[in-house]
């Protein structure tokens, strides 16, 4: 009789935490280094969501920021080349916990969801309610991050002898909090669940269902190309599914002349309706 041991069951809690250490390492890594290669980009596409068409002398409406190289630009020649990564200590801490929090969490999710006895393909459904739920998880615990990455960000030139509002992250924090009040840092939470609930459903669930498809198609394998073409379907549908209500969670977070979401939202679409869709080609994870 042998005296080798069954494997114990592996708790959720256990499958959880090891797939959260994994996913995370890997994939945080990659986001820090891409965080910091494109935070430029994301500052000018912050800049357009906030900017707001003013009249020129002779009634024609006219806006400082024009184009994201242009803003880039811009932005470059009157603060500095440094200007452009304003808000990335914020946007690391942002990568970190939430990036953490939707990589960590949807496998555990998607398997709780199905049952650990499932075999097959996952339905496409369970996917994306896993990812929307996951995403939502995620973003209501790292909301702060974004909402101090984003003030950063919006900070532009300002006149001679007028204060900064904010010497960096840690400062934008504890001066919001001292200011406005604690609940503050969840300024804009409902369009910011929306965003990354909807997007991270797109991305994910997208993502998991292209691979599928293309591995079953003859001579696909499970390799680096395979793993592009999801990658760049699945980054292609969420910028186009996430951009309107990007423009509305970043002009609630920058901008306390809205009175709620909603309110945001007929503002921006009566006022400036091709601004719904401002830098709709970038977007963050």
């Amino acid at each position: 009789m042998s005296d080798l041991k069954l494997r114990p069951e592996i708790s959720f809690a256990q499958t959880f935490l090891c797939s959260a250490f994994a996913a995370c390492f890997a994939e945080l890594f990659c986001e820090w280094v891409l965080q910091l290669c494109t935070i430029p980009l994301d500052t000018a596409k912050v800049r357009l969501q906030l900017q707001k068409k003013t009249a020129s002398g002779d009634g024609v409406s006219v806006s400082k920021y024009r184009g994201l190289m242009g803003t880039v630009v811009t932005i470059a020649r009157e603060e500095g080349l440094w200007a452009l990564w304003n808000g990335v200590i914020a946007g690391l801490h942002r990568q970190c916990i939430y990036g953490g929090l939707r990589i960590g969490l949807y496998d555990p999710v998607k398997t709780f969801l199905v049952g650990s006895d499932f075999v097959g393909d996952i339905p496409l459904y369970q996917k994306i309610f896993a990812a929307l739920l996951t995403g939502a998880i995620a973003i209501v615990v790292a909301n702060p991050t974004d909402l101090v990455k984003v003030r950063l960000q919006a900070e532009g030139k300002l006149p001679s002898g007028v204060p900064r509002r904010y010497y960096g992250a840690l400062d934008a924090y504890c001066t919001i909090v001292r200011q406005e009040g604690l609940g503050a840092l969840w300024t804009g939470l409902g369009p910011n669940i929306a965003r990354n609930a909807i997007v991270n459903a797109a991305e994910l669930a997208s993502y998991d269902q292209v691979k599928e498809t293309i591995l079953k198609i003859p001579g696909f394998t499970d390799n680096i190309f395979t793993h592009i073409l999801a990658g760049l379907g699945a980054g292609l549908f969420a910028v186009c599914i996430g951009s309107p209500i990007d423009v509305v969670k970043s002009r609630m977070m920058g901008d306390s002349a809205y009175k709620n979401t909603v309110d945001c939202f007929i503002k921006t679409l009566k006022y400036e309706p091709t601004g719904i869709l401002e830098c709709d080609h970038v977007s963050d994870p």
